[in-house]
């Protein structure tokens, strides 16, 4: 019983190993590195922000919203400028990139908020100690820098649609399409999903897609090794593995 249970606390131990080993290399050579080359102050207000861009991957955000939750929840006076400065830099130096808003219908960029991704999501896990594991966050993770390896321009896409509420009024309402990409004069949207198993769930995925006025291809990531295959509606829905293992997988 003894021998046998060796080779499992060895594992552990080398997993605790890995994790302990990319929480240091983020905090004493990437964060440093930062901190030095910009001569920033504030150790600890970068240090946060690190992890509130870390928590909120695939979520819509701007310095302004960054800087009333400083104030709100830590009390801490941390300004927008000095925010989008630092974002800035970390931009440079790699550990983060920025998805901009772009307004489909309206063929314009919307500059209120974006979505910011880790380069890395080793590193991004590591920082947040393995706690904030969100599948549908993550893959969109992976699938936005695998789309920036590609050569791909990636924005997040926005369209407006209107319809009307109980009292028959007329609203208006925002559908999101995760990315928009873009290499010279080909497009395609792409929607990242890691279940799609419920109905609602592909009426939510398929909503955003149906409302794009134009007949560039429109494509739904899911988690697993489906094979592409095209629904009655002409959409592309491929399996995660599929996209990450086939260079051409847009191309379908």
């Amino acid at each position: 019983m003894i021998y046998g249970g060796l080779p499992q606390v060895a594992e552990f131990q080398t997993e605790r190993q890995k994790a302990e080993y990319l929480k240091n290399i983020f905090t004493n050579v990437y964060l440093k590195d930062v901190v030095e080359r910009n001569s920033i102050q504030s150790i600890d207000g970068i240090s946060t922000l690190v992890d509130v861009l870390a928590s909120a991957i695939g979520a819509l955000t701007n310095p302004t919203k960054i800087s009333n939750t400083f104030a709100s929840e830590r009390q801490t006076s941390y300004t927008n400028k000095t925010i989008s400065r630092h974002i800035d830099y970390l931009e440079e130096a790699f550990l983060i990139s920025k998805s901009n808003r772009y307004d489909i219908k309206g063929r314009k960029y919307i500059g209120a908020s974006l979505k910011y991704y880790f380069t890395d999501i080793g590193l991004r896990n590591a920082r947040l100690n393995f706690r904030q594991q969100e599948p549908t966050h993550i893959m969109e993770n992976i699938v936005y820098n695998e789309l920036l390896i590609r050569g791909y321009n990636v924005d997040t896409g926005i369209i407006d649609v209107y319809g009307k509420d109980k009292e028959g009024k007329r609203i208006r309402k925002q559908l999101e399409v995760d990315f928009v990409v873009n290499q010279g004069s080909q497009r395609y949207y792409v929607q990242v999903a890691y279940d799609m198993t419920s109905k609602e769930k592909q009426i939510q995925e398929f909503h955003s897609l149906r409302n794009i006025p134009d007949s560039f291809k429109k494509i739904v990531i899911v988690n697993g090794v489906t094979k592409p295959w095209r629904n009655e509606e002409g959409f592309v829905i491929m399996g995660m593995r599929y996209f990450l293992l086939n260079p051409d997988s847009l191309e379908f």
